[in-house]
């Protein structure tokens, strides 16, 4: 089992974006010691709710539809074991590792709310599975988005309770010998811990944080490789000046044309056409950057908004008011704000590989390049260049325009139609996974094909910010010639994109963006 990096506090309801980087990063959690009385306090009015006569959902009552049926006292403990194992109806791939870790922080979160009614023993069990590495195994599908991610919450629980399987190493052992290697023992569940474990939005959230992280890095990304087809294709830097962004007023857009300016400065080649240039106009994919990357920018601030919010709140059911000491039924286990927050993230992904790919058309059309040879090869004719690259970025550029169709407008009936409306939340956050891997090797294409064409603009120079991106690419990946093997370049350039390279090697292009702003803790009060 790999130790955690690091392990942080978290304190429910002022938990930021980066925190759960951190912990998708490999970070263990800690719950805030502060939280502890109100979590034992909601506890021990569930417990006196199991000893009293009157019905209460899930704690002394069967669940959903077998609501009404009253369960004794005797087996209480029998009815928590018997949810989880018969929840655990996943199938499909495993979840990734930093997904199913960060889902088990986000349980930690919204259980040490202290509105949960589960025992101390709980939070502390995840806890100690995040720290000491046992990963459960969680199928990627079987969940709804509603009455919580319940199959894979499921999957997550049973491991607490040495059922289900895990990751120890590369090896998927049953839960109990994955606890017991790490010097763990299985849980005995007491009423109600059952249910609080499985009801919740934990694994759509943990998803869908994942995708909006990889989105804001992708957003950044593209600025770069924006930036990198201007100087290509010899277009104008003036759309990008700040009046012109200043009298539409969006945030985004003034952030987006900032950067692109800044990538811009000191460019010889930009130099070289200032007079004379024929084009009054250029093409939308290079003149409305600042439009198209700005406007994904703050779509990207609203999602963040909703996921903060939820990363930091309490989705299970019934749920414990300490204060009155009641317990009430309600529906927060509903997953319909993450459902949103990926439909956007997903629009936005959709639309950058979509502006993307037709500046990679542009620059290898001679028809539109400016007097730079046919898909950009030196000897076009007996060699095809980047004929097929540009293809491959219109093939999933294609994938993740009919990907980013909205997941959250459909609804099944499920539960003998007791819950008669879900989210679908948790395949709408799923999907960004795959449509961010698109869309990085979209942008490694760009990267690719830009590069090229500012190499054909000798002896005329790129920025000195833009010039830093190209050597650092031609560190793994020379330029054209003569036809080769072009798999392993997509790959190499793919790969600076996906790790975050671009915007270090260059700039901190998003210097005057909003969006870091998201990430500090307590940002939200």
């Amino acid at each position: 089992m790999s130790e955690p990096k690091t392990s942080i506090v978290v304190t429910p309801g002022r938990v930021g974006l980066d925190d759960l980087a951190q912990v998708l990063a490999g970070a263990a959690v800690v719950l805030d010691s502060s939280f502890w009385p109100r979590v034992e306090a909601a506890a021990a009015i569930v417990a006196e709710a199991a000893r009293a006569e009157a019905p209460a959902y899930g704690i002394n009552t069967g669940f959903g539809k077998l609501a009404s049926k009253r369960i004794p006292a005797s087996q209480t403990e029998l009815l928590q074991r018997n949810l989880i194992v018969s929840h655990c109806c996943g199938v499909g791939p495993p979840t990734p590792e930093p997904i199913v870790r960060l889902m088990m922080a986000l349980k930690i979160i919204s259980l040490g709310r202290g509105a949960s009614g589960v025992r101390r023993e709980i939070i502390e069990q995840l806890q100690d599975m995040l720290a000491r590495g046992v990963c459960p195994l969680v199928p990627q599908q079987g969940s709804v988005g509603a009455s919580g991610d319940l199959a894979p919450l499921a999957h997550m629980a049973a491991v607490m309770i040495g059922e289900g399987q895990a990751l120890v190493g590369e090896r998927v052992v049953p839960g109990l010998e994955a606890l017991a290697a790490a010097g763990l023992s299985p849980l005995t569940l007491g009423p109600k811990e059952g249910l609080a474990l499985i009801n919740g939005t934990q694994f759509s959230a943990a998803y869908a944080v994942s995708g909006l992280l990889r989105a804001h890095g992708l957003a950044s990304a593209t600025l770069v490789t924006g930036a990198m087809s201007v100087d290509a294709a010899m277009a104008s830097t003036v759309p990008f000046r700040p009046e012109i962004q200043q009298l539409r007023g969006h945030p985004g857009q003034i952030a987006a044309a900032a950067a692109l300016t800044a990538l811009l400065a000191g460019s010889d080649i930009r130099n070289s056409h200032l007079e004379g240039d024929e084009r009054v106009q250029d093409p939308y994919c290079l003149r409305c950057q600042p439009q198209v990357a700005g406007a994904t920018l703050d779509l990207l601030m609203q999602a963040a908004q909703t996921l903060i919010i939820e990363a930091n709140a309490v989705t299970d059911n019934p749920l414990v008011l300490v204060e009155t000491g009641q317990i009430v039924s309600g529906g927060n286990f509903h997953a319909e704000p993450v459902a949103f927050a990926a439909d956007q993230i997903a629009l936005a992904i959709s639309e950058i590989g979509a502006i993307s790919e037709r500046r990679i058309a542009t620059l290898v059309d001679p028809a539109l390049n400016f007097g730079l040879p046919p898909f950009l090869t030196p000897e076009p004719g007996i060699n095809s260049g980047f004929m097929i690259a540009e293809v491959t970025a219109a093939a999933l550029y294609a994938e993740n325009k009919q990907r980013a169709s909205a997941c959250s407008i459909d609804s099944t009936p499920t539960s003998a139609n007791q819950e008669d409306h879900v989210s679908m939340a948790a395949h709408a956050a799923r999907r960004l996974s795959d449509m961010a891997d698109n869309l990085a090797t979209i942008l490694g294409i760009e990267l690719l094909v830009a590069a090229q064409g500012i190499g054909l603009r000798a002896p005329h120079s790129t920025s000195p910010a833009l010039a830093a991106v190209v050597a650092m690419l031609r560190e793994g990946v020379p330029a054209l010639g003569a036809d080769r093997y072009m798999a392993s370049d997509v790959g190499k350039a793919t790969a600076l994109v996906a790790a975050g390279a671009l915007p270090a090697a260059a700039i901190s292009v998003l210097k005057n963006n909003p969006f870091p702003k998201l990430v500090e803790r307590g940002h939200l009060s």
